[in-house]
């Protein structure tokens, strides 16, 4: 079972996930999107660690941290990375509900219902060289490992490079978007990355 801290060291370890690759993200978003995919999470992030910080204790149980971390990305994030991201943690928190503690099989079961809010704002789907290429397979392989899903979104996110897009800013520059990586992609597979370096120090 996993508890609230668990969560608010999932939030914390994406955010030094982000602190570390946000000058990568930048420059994957610098031929084919606004090149400030980077600096938008980083505010984010930061945002979300003091938020939790700031909320403690009244934030009690893993959806009210998914809850708060969802809305602090809304509000700070610009572009289309906050209400994305802010939708995929805001919708899993919402679906885990007030429980004190819950399951592997519980998060994953939240996780899809996040990813198909996602699917649902941007009207994408997987092949259209956005942050589902990652998230999705990456959610679909936790019923196998928190491992094995980092290592599918990782792969998910590679596989974005011989695509073009078709959804998001990129898909303005039709065949132009093709042979780069998707910086959402990426930033996807961190979040997961994130989730499970703390299952596996917590396991």
């Amino acid at each position: 079972m996993r508890d609230t801290d668990f969560f608010r060291r999932w939030m914390d370890t994406a955010t030094a996930a982000v602190e570390r690759e946000a000058d990568r993200l930048t420059e994957l978003d610098s031929p084919i999107g606004d090149a400030d995919h980077g600096s938008n999470l980083l505010r984010g992030f930061m945002a979300v660690r003091a938020a939790l910080a700031a909320g403690e204790p009244a934030v009690a149980s893993p959806g009210e941290v998914l809850q708060l971390a969802g809305r602090t990305l809304i509000s700070t994030v610009g572009g289309a990375s906050g209400p994305l991201y802010g939708t995929l943690l805001r919708r899993t928190g919402k679906e885990l509900g007030d429980a004190a503690e819950v399951s592997d099989d519980a998060l994953r079961e939240a996780l899809y219902a996040g990813v198909g809010a996602v699917a649902q704002l941007g009207g994408a789907a997987p092949g259209d060289k956005t942050m589902l290429d990652a998230l999705v397979p990456g959610v679909a392989a936790l019923g196998t490992s928190y491992r094995a899903a980092a290592d599918a979104a990782e792969e998910g996110a590679r596989a974005t490079v011989p695509l073009q897009a078709r959804k998001g800013r990129a898909s303005y520059l039709g065949e132009r978007s093709i042979g780069h990586q998707d910086p959402g992609a990426t930033s996807s597979a961190l979040l997961l990355n994130a989730l499970a370096e703390v299952a596996e120090g917590a396991a």
